[in-house]
Order: structure tokens, then C-alpha cells, then sequence
């Protein structure tokens, strides 16, 4: 039980704490904005210096590909649309249940808009008990709790290209109206980049399958950011802020990597700077993503841009195919805004998807209490719950 009054005398310094570090991002932002205005000048230049000496930069530094001061107003979506979206959930393993597996839940959410026709709202859940799908992780190092994780990465792209497929098969080609697939989180798979390469090839290809699915079908796939701490676009400005003639820091800056002259600004996130830019309903420029894992995408490179959608600037990623095609990423960005304002603030789709995946106490005592049924059925003996597990779910305190 949480003592609120021992807490209380703890939190009495954190007013000032924050109002300080706002203070602070304040003055950041201030000089980020005068970077800015300097680097619009000579844009092209520092972008040749990011394409020369990018193998020397060794922090993630986006480049852009479209004018630095741009502001562009998104419309609306049309009125007959349809907005696909999943979202994953699980039940983790442990040693004190009745039997060690996990369950991966993915909610599918199909909304059509403006064409009379029935939304899609449910889950698919899969249960993992084969001790190859268990333990195969572990050769890499990489934990089960870890790889269930991973595993539902997969199962969620999957399921969102099939869904997509679904829907041309239900509807003619001629009359499928604008169609956005729509997933919560980075498109870009940090976690990859220190995963052995045998490990990497059993969760990256079936994910650029999927991907490769969704572009035949021609359905934009995009990447909703919320509360960004990506700081990738405003790391372009360093290349200004930078002292010496070339922005080699593998040579000037290698025992001071974290102390860099270039750093003015740091630690502020890039939705700091594009707050004070953009207005509402507007997106920023365009940027191309120099994650070193990106090299493994072949060509489903990751773009992104930043929106003001209203009650927050959002983060918003895309693959090279939906972010070269003007007329793929214009309607994926007005879906994208839309659905914002339907949800009041969040996409409604990513909010449905998140609802129907969530696995509550209740699910997951019904889901022990069926497992429990199957094994009792099975003949198995004593089946039951560690004397730990059991202790704690039936304390006095």
C-alpha cells in the first residue's frame, strides 16, 4: 500500500524542479530558432555535408527534403473513407502459473466513413506453449518476455496487411474509397539495430512482407507518434552549430561525445521546436530517417514529419513509397488529421484497437481458468498455482 504521506514530503521541491526546466527549454528553443534561421539560408549546403560525412556523425541526424521553413495546412478527409488499425496486447509468462505460455491479443479495427457500411471491431488472440517458440530466443540472449514482444510487433503488421487485403476482396477496385492503414508507434524498430542477425531475420522480413503487401494494395501505411522524444531533426541543426569546418566528430569530438560544441540546445525533443512553429491543422517539412537499421528496409525507408494536430504536434511516419507519392501521403496525412479530431485528440482507430487488444484481470483470470479446465481434461494432476502466487493472490493485509 502506497503511504501518501511519506510521499508527500518527497514531491514538495517538485514545483520549482519543473518550473526551472521550463525555463530552460525556453531558452533552448530560443536558440534552435535562431539555428533555424540561419541554416534556412544555406540549406543545401548543410545537406551536402550531412550526405558527405554522415559515416562520421554518430548520432541519428534526419536530413530533409523539403525547405526547412515549411508550413503546409492538411485538409480534411473526404467524407467516404476508411481507416484500418491494429493494436497488440499480452499475457506474459511466469513459472508460478499453472502453466508457462503467453498469450499475444491483436485488435482489428476497420472504420469506413461515409458508405453505410459495418465497422470491424474485434480481436484475435494467439496462444504460445510449444517450448521451440518459448525458448528459441534464448540462443541469441534475448529473453521470452523480450521475444513476445517482438513477436507481437510481427502479428500486428501482419494483421493489418490482411485486413487490407480483406477489404479489396469485398470491394471492386473502381469504387474503394481512400483507405489508411494506421499504426500506433514508430514505424522504425530501434530494438533491431542490437539483435543478432539470425534473430533479426526471423522479425524484419515478415514485416517488409506485410509492408510489401500493403503497397500493392496501394494503402498508405503510417505512423502515429504521440509525445515524441525524437530529437533526429533538430540534430540537422548541429551541422550549423558546428565549429569546425567539417562536421567529422569521430576525429574532433570522439572523448567528448557528450559534451560536443555542437550540443546548444540540448536536450530538447524536436516537437519543442515545431510547437512554436506550426499551427494548428499544419505539418513541417518532410524528413528522411538515418537510423542505421534503416539500411536493412530496402525500400521501405522511413520518412516522417511533424503535425499540429490540435492538442499536440504528433509525430508521423510513412514508408519511402507513401512519402514520395504526393498523392498517397496528402490523403494519408488528412486521415490521419481526422481521425485526431474524431478521436478528440488521439486517432479513434489506434484508440478502438488499443480497447479491443487490452487484456484486463478478468480476461486473463478467465484465460487461466479455461487453461486450467484443458489440462484438468487432459488428466493431468495437480494443477494448481505456485504457493507464492498463491499466497499473494489470497493475502489478509
Amino acid at each position: 500500500m502506497l503511504d501518501l504521506m511519506k510521499l508527500a514530503q518527497q514531491m514538495q521541491g517538485i514545483s520549482q524542479h519543473l518550473k526551472d526546466e521550463a525555463e530552460a527549454a525556453g531558452r533552448r528553443v530560443t536558440i534552435a530558432n535562431q539555428l533555424m534561421d540561419r541554416a534556412q539560408g544555406h540549406q543545401d549546403e548543410l545537406v551536402e555535408l550531412w550526405e558527405t560525412w554522415r559515416d562520421r556523425i554518430p548520432f541519428a541526424m534526419a536530413c530533409p527534403v523539403e525547405p526547412l521553413n515549411t508550413c503546409l495546412p492538411i485538409q480534411a478527409a473526404p467524407d467516404a473513407h476508411t481507416v484500418l488499425a491494429t493494436d497488440g496486447s499480452q499475457i506474459s509468462p511466469s513459472h508460478h502459473e499453472i502453466a508457462y505460455c503467453y498469450l499475444l491479443n491483436v485488435g482489428r479495427i476497420i472504420l469506413h466513413y461515409g458508405q453505410s457500411r459495418f465497422p470491424l471491431l474485434d480481436s484475435l488472440p494467439e496462444v504460445v506453449y510449444r517450448p521451440e517458440d518459448l525458448y528459441i530466443s534464448r540462443q541469441w540472449g534475448i529473453s521470452t518476455e523480450e521475444w513476445m514482444g517482438h513477436r507481437r510487433t510481427v502479428a500486428e503488421v501482419e494483421t493489418l496487411a490482411d485486413l487490407a487485403e480483406g477489404l479489396q476482396i469485398d470491394t471492386a477496385e473502381d469504387d474503394q474509397p481512400p483507405t489508411l492503414a494506421l499504426t500506433d508507434g514508430s514505424l522504425i524498430y530501434w530494438f533491431l539495430e542490437e539483435m543478432p542477425r539470425e534473430a533479426r531475420d526471423r522479425i524484419l522480413p515478415p514485416i517488409l512482407e506485410a509492408w510489401d503487401r500493403l503497397q500493392a494494395q496501394r494503402i498508405p501505411l503510417v505512423g502515429y507518434i504521440s509525445a515524441s522524444r525524437s530529437g533526429e531533426a533538430l540534430n540537422f541543426l548541429r551541422l550549423q552549430s558546428c565549429p569546425f569546418e567539417v562536421p567529422d566528430c569521430l576525429t574532433h569530438c570522439a572523448e567528448e561525445r557528450d559534451r560536443a560544441p555542437c550540443q546548444v540546445f540540448s536536450p530538447l525533443r524536436d516537437v519543442a521546436l515545431e510547437a512554436t512553429v506550426l499551427e494548428s491543422g499544419q505539418r513541417g517539412p518532410l524528413w528522411r530517417s538515418s537510423v542505421s537499421i534503416l539500411e536493412d528496409y530496402g525500400a521501405h525507408h522511413i520518412y516522417f514529419c511533424y503535425v499540429n494536430v490540435g492538442t499536440e504536434v504528433a509525430r508521423v511516419e510513412m514508408p519511402e513509397w507513401v512519402a514520395l507519392s504526393p498523392p498517397l501521403r496528402d490523403s494519408a496525412l488528412e486521415m490521419v488529421i481526422t481521425q485526431v479530431q474524431k478521436g478528440y485528440g488521439y486517432p479513434i482507430a489506434l484508440a478502438e484497437a488499443h480497447n479491443q487488444a487490452v487484456v484486463r484481470g478478468g480476461d486473463r483470470t478467465r484465460f487461466f481458468a479455461l487453461l486450467e479446465r484443458e489440462m484438468i481434461r487432459a488428466g493431468l494432476q495437480n494443477v494448481t498455482t505456485s504457493f507464492k502466487e498463491a499466497r499473494k493472490r489470497g493475502s489478509i493485509a
